[in-house]
């Protein structure tokens, strides 16, 4: 009981996504896309000696799990 008006705005506002025709900021995804040249540190995250986990990981195992 009183869910029908939650119902009908979630319904509206789901049609409203669907059909709008709200534009594309092509510059903005071309930026996303292409990145921000930050892959030195993206990198450097994934180094065994940053990783504090990587003392617990066995380089024998196989990961076929």
């Amino acid at each position: 009981m009183g869910r029908g008006r939650a119902k009908a705005k979630q319904t509206k506002v789901a049609r409203e996504l669907k059909y709008s025709t709200g534009g594309t900021d092509l510059e903005r995804l071309r930026a996303e896309l292409v990145g921000s040249g930050n892959a030195q540190e993206n990198d450097a995250v994934a180094d065994d000696e940053d990783d504090p986990y990587a003392a617990y990981v066995d380089p024998d195992e196989d990961d076929d799990r």
